[in-house]
């Protein structure tokens, strides 16, 4: 058929091939998001424009590179987290959990209950829905007030505005050394200027900080206290005190994330930095995605004083709000008994992935190493010894891990990778992927 022409209508096709209404019908679905039909409501279903074929002269866009200057965002540190896997992979890698651990029965229930509400589709207020809020807030320690809570479309979302919200383009931003790789993507496309800060088995250290806030004159320390992304270590008690006092001498902020809040193997976690701050020092992130499905983009940031009224605008420029429906489907599911029922039962399951893949690696690639057992989490963080590319030679193998060097704002101390527990679909395929990953280890 010719671009323009008119296809049959779904009667006739009906008739002519045998097959339901339905099949039609989810058939030129899938041709319209192909871009190989156009459908006119009222009209028909009619053959698409064709598209560009080789040979063809290709528009000329050259011009595009003098207009948006030297200005780049670096997405090669998280462009895997998201990428799809190799065939027939296993996936050890991302952020995500499996969708055996999601609690899809109850997201499902969370959402269509939602959706029945008669205000619904209304405008939500720019700060997020008050019973949301006042989720978080509890979520973040009994000082912070409902009031002190701005829900976001999820941590990374949420990441980026604090970046651009607290530090001006150009200036320093302190991280963890290692630390996430999206937050240091998230700081440079706001224009920021990563500087690490050495960490060991008790995490950030207060002396090294301290040094860093002096030398650099920063004005914001990133980091994630409670079982940090990626080497799973949890803020000495001591030291928790003392990096919020180090900010606090130096006029800084702390942008505390708190990604695994919800996260932890079953004992209990320390509370948030923001739980004790009543200065304003601390800005708190957190979000309800990981330990529920990557698509509830939900999260909160909880700060006090200019630097909230700042983030309030910055969302009323940004979108205005986050879509009500969704905020609608998170309260009414962590409202749920299935909810508590959910996180117990993850626990459990995180906990058990946990010792297993530990395990295994230890027996399969005895000549790695990992750095410590999580209380929380969805990693294990993995010294290798060896300086090649080991997450390149394990998706040889047919394993997707994430690679060390990522989570590093400069030259990184040694070889490692991180090995996820939570997104291989159970415990016989990560004990199959820690097979591959020796054999991998050993050249077989």
């Amino acid at each position: 058929m010719a671009p323009g022409d008119r296809l049959p209508s779904v009667r006739d096709l009906v008739r002519r091939h045998g097959v339901s209404p339905v099949t039609v019908t989810r058939a030129f679905a899938l041709l319209a998001a192909e871009g190989a039909v156009v459908t006119r409501p009222g009209s028909g279903t009619f053959v698409a424009p064709r598209r560009a074929r080789p040979g063809d002269t290709p528009a000329d866009t050259s011009w595009q590179a003098v207009t948006l200057g030297d200005r780049s965002v670096d997405t090669a540190r998280v462009s895997h987290l998201l990428g799809p896997p190799p065939p027939g992979a296993i996936i050890m890698s991302g952020g995500y959990l499996h969708r055996s651990l999601q609690p899809t029965k109850a997201l499902a229930a969370a959402l269509a209950r939602a959706s029945r509400r008669p205000d619904a589709w209304d405008r939500a207020p720019a700060a997020g829905l008050a019973p949301l809020r006042a989720v978080f807030a509890r979520l973040a320690g009994p000082g912070v007030a409902p009031d002190d809570v701005l829900v976001t479309g999820g941590g990374q979302g949420a990441l980026s505005m604090a970046f651009r919200a607290i530090a001006a383009p150009g200036s320093p931003v302190l991280v963890e050394s290692p630390t996430y790789p999206g937050a240091l993507s998230a700081a440079r496309a706001a224009g920021l200027r990563p500087v690490p800060v050495p960490a060991d088995g008790d995490g950030i250290r207060p002396d090294l900080l301290a040094e860093a806030f002096a030398m650099t004159g920063a004005r914001l320390l990133y980091c994630q206290p409670t079982c940090h992304n990626p080497t799973g270590a949890t803020l000495a008690h001591e030291r928790r005190r003392q990096v919020v006092e180090v900010a606090r001498a130096n006029g800084a902020f702390v942008l505390e994330d708190d990604f695994a809040r919800l996260l932890g193997h079953g004992a209990p976690l320390p509370p948030p930095l923001v739980a004790d701050d009543r200065d304003g020092t601390v800005v708190y992130l957190t979000s309800l995605t990981k330990p529920a499905s990557p698509s509830l983009r939900i999260g909160a940031l909880v700060a006090r004083g200019p630097v909230m009224a700042r983030l309030r605008a910055m969302r009323m420029v940004d979108d205005f709000f986050v879509a009500r429906p969704l905020q609608e489907a998170a309260i009414e599911l962590v409202s749920s008994p299935a909810w508590d029922r959910h996180l117990r039962a993850l626990a459990a399951a995180l906990r058990e992935r946990c010792a297993a893949l530990a395990a295994a690696l230890a027996l399969e690639a005895p000549g790695w190493r990992v750095e410590r057992i999580p209380s929380g989490g969805l990693h294990l963080w993995v010294r290798t010894g060896r300086a090649e590319d080991a997450a390149e030679t394990a998706r040889r193998y047919g394993v997707a891990v994430d690679p060390g060097e990522d989570f590093f704002a400069a030259e990184a101390p040694g070889a490692f990778l991180r090995v996820g527990f939570a997104a291989a679909a159970d415990p016989a395929e990560l004990a199959e992927g820690a097979r591959r990953l020796g054999a991998a280890a050993r050249g077989e």
